[in-house]
């Protein structure tokens, strides 16, 4: 238990809980996507938090699907078996060999994890990759060389970008009252497998679900100026700049232009927010007090 909890008084905890119920009304049977990474999937209380934040937003009323990274566990095995991680643009370079890794830790380790945390919390999750009843489809992802002629691209392997997503096998779990725990690995035409980075699949799969929210954890606390300000409101034309000269780079910028595409198709909010703070979820979602930046649509 947490300080803030161990002491606070029952007044305060009813107070608390009153402050949660309209936006319990407003979100009731609406669909969260949430990307799960970062340190919240790495430190013990915050992975609790997190598990616990989830199974409370089920039994509400709402609708949470989980979409996991797993990076720092990838890095792991593949050191384990003699090999360095290699990035371009913020993608990892996915040869066949780093594929079987990938599809390892985050189809079997990481996802089985997550899932049997939340069940263990009093929830129901069931784990899927994009390859169950093929609802991910992908084709490779190639990437274009900054500063050169269109068309003259980087080949980063077998890393895939989403040609469709079938919402079927959630909507089915959702009505089933489960909590669909996915994990980005997507199949090709032939029956290619594909590594999706993972906040490209949270953001379509939000789109392609009419998700209420879409919420990304990060190990910031949010979108910061260049300043290291946190920004908690951000137009689309403020972060093209904020690209362009350089303050959004690296891993962030998937996680950015995945926000704004759904901002874009119509996805009502999307906040990224600082997953090392204890139950971040419940705060951003369910009470007044915001934890990170908001993707303003226009």
């Amino acid at each position: 238990m947490s300080a803030t909890s161990s002491t606070a008084t029952p007044a305060l905890k009813a107070e608390i809980l009153a402050e949660a119920l309209p936006y319990i009304r407003r979100f009731s049977n609406k669909t969260i996507v949430i990307k799960y990474g970062g340190n919240a999937m790495t430190d013990p209380r915050l992975k609790d938090c997190f598990a616990r934040d989830v199974v409370l937003l089920k039994l509400v009323g709402l609708n949470p699907v989980v979409v996991h990274g797993g990076g720092p566990q990838i890095e792991n095995l593949l050191t384990r078996v003699g090999k360095k991680g290699e990035f371009v643009q913020g993608l990892r370079v996915t040869d066949a060999e780093t594929m079987d890794v990938v599809e390892m830790v985050l189809g079997g380790q990481v996802n089985k994890e997550i899932v049997n945390l939340i069940n263990q919390n009093g929830g129901k999750a069931i784990g899927l990759t994009g390859k169950d009843a093929n609802f991910i489809r992908a084709r490779k992802l190639l990437i274009q060389k900054k500063d050169a002629p269109q068309g003259d691209v980087i080949d980063i392997g077998q890393v895939g970008e989403i040609s469709q997503i079938d919402p079927s096998p959630i909507t089915l779990l959702h009505q089933a009252d489960f909590i669909p725990v996915i994990a980005p690995i997507g199949v090709g035409e032939a029956g290619e497998t594909y590594n999706i980075n993972a906040d490209v699949v949270a953001g379509k799969l939000a789109e392609v679900l009419k998700a209420e929210k879409l919420m990304l954890l990060t190990n910031t606390p949010g979108v910061l100026s260049k300043a290291g300000q946190l920004l908690t409101g951000i137009t689309p034309l403020e972060i093209e700049e904020m690209v362009d000269d350089g303050t959004l780079s690296g891993g962030m910028l998937p996680k950015i232009s995945s926000a704004l595409d759904a901002a874009r198709s119509g996805v009502k909010s999307v906040h990224i927010i600082d997953g090392r703070v204890e139950h971040c979820l419940l705060l951003e979602i369910l009470t007044d007090h915001g934890v990170g930046t908001m993707i303003k649509s226009s």
